[in-house]
């Protein structure tokens, strides 16, 4: 009986210390409060929420009826943009409305529609990724993800949250602790010197990241330290001029990079190569234009079709830069398509459209040209 009694006793006494230690739990974990991302720092767009109609659309609504549908269509997407911040919270979230919630077959819903979290690490001058939300939306198109728990809140770190690749985002807030504090981040880590106008195809938008970090221009951007503006439109890269002489409305971009071959005929590189680089050199002289070859894709080892005709695009590409410096036309560079994945042709995902490895390379071939002119006095 006595044993009876004790074994009661012990039960109870657990029974006791767990409900109080739920209690305590309940009581120390604090709400989330939700705060706005355009009254933080949204960053790598060219032109203000003003001249875009919306925070999350990468070109001026003015040309909207001036530019095909599907070109405007892929301008939703909010490739590139991110969301500075920086914050004491011991947690750290996002909450977003999609403006699709679109899904592809080749591409991973992280890359197309899901979003990644990165702190920044003064010590060591670098951002660091720290998570990635799975994107299941809601009937509402809504997503929402805490990214981080448990964090320090004696000291306020920097943030930054890169959106959607192949989708659009109306709307989006930072989740923070109620009772932290949060700020628009130190302007000063992003180079405000120094930023980068990516024009291109569906490879520059980023197909086919697993992550939206890791796109080219976000792996650039924190590279080299500066923002990025990612104008990749896939398939509609195809050298509108209306889209060259809107690209010189950036006043603050110090480099043009174009990469529009793949979404080029031959007879398109021929003919539209002059006259887009020519526009947009005479209405920015000084800025750097870099222009880049278009890939020769992995299946042309076989494919005696295109083993053929990529080649050509990029001959009749490089015929026309080479007139262009003929013609007086100056700080115009040209980079080959060794720049994509030639180290055993293993960074794509079906052949054409890049993996995380492929746009590694990508950028890692890319960031050391581009620094040169970017650096230059």
């Amino acid at each position: 009986m006595k044993q009876l009694l004790v074994k009661y006793f012990n039960l109870m006494l657990l029974l006791l210390l767990a409900t109080s230690s739920s209690v305590c739990l309940a009581a120390s974990k604090k709400e989330f409060k939700s705060v706005d991302a355009t009254s933080l720092r949204l960053i790598n767009r060219g032109w203000d929420a003003e001249t875009t109609k919306s925070p999350y659309v990468r070109i001026p609504a003015a040309i909207k009826d001036s530019i095909r549908p599907d070109l405007w269509d892929r301008a939703l997407c909010s490739a590139g943009i991110g969301v500075r911040f920086a914050t004491n919270s011991s947690r750290v979230g996002v909450k977003y409305k999609l403006l699709k919630n679109f899904h592809m077959p080749h591409m991973a819903d992280t890359g197309t529609k899901g979003v990644d979290l990165y702190v920044y690490d003064p010590e060591q001058g670098k951002w660091r990724y720290q998570n990635t939300n799975r994107p299941a939306a809601d009937s509402l198109k809504m997503c929402k993800k805490t990214f981080v728990e448990n964090v320090d809140t004696t000291q306020m770190r920097e943030y930054m949250i890169y959106l959607p690749l192949y989708d659009g985002v109306e709307d989006m807030w930072v989740l923070v602790d109620e009772d932290a504090e949060i700020t628009s981040g130190d302007d000063s880590i992003i180079d405000k010197d120094k930023k980068i106008v990516g024009y291109g195809t569906s490879i520059f938008q980023g197909g086919c990241a697993s992550r939206t970090g890791m796109a080219s221009s976000n792996i650039i951007s924190r590279a080299l330290n500066c923002e990025v503006v990612n104008l990749g439109f896939s398939g509609e890269g195809k050298m509108d001029n209306i889209m060259a002489r809107t690209m010189a409305q950036i006043k603050d971009a110090d480099l043009y990079l174009l990469d529009p071959v793949p979404n080029c005929t031959e007879m398109m590189c021929d003919t539209l190569t002059y006259d887009f680089v020519k526009t947009l050199r005479e209405a920015r002289p000084g800025v750097p234009i870099v222009m880049v070859e278009g890939p020769i894709y992995p299946y042309s080892y076989l494919d005696s079709s295109f083993s053929s005709y990529l080649p050509k695009k990029n001959v009749a590409f490089h015929k026309n830069y080479l007139k262009l410096i003929e013609d007086g036309y100056t700080d115009i560079y040209y980079v080959t398509s060794d720049v994509y994945d030639d180290e055993g042709l293993e960074g794509t995902v079906d052949g054409i459209h890049m993996t995380d490895l492929g746009f590694q390379s990508y950028a890692d071939k890319l960031v050391p040209i581009l620094k040169i002119l970017l650096d230059r006095e």
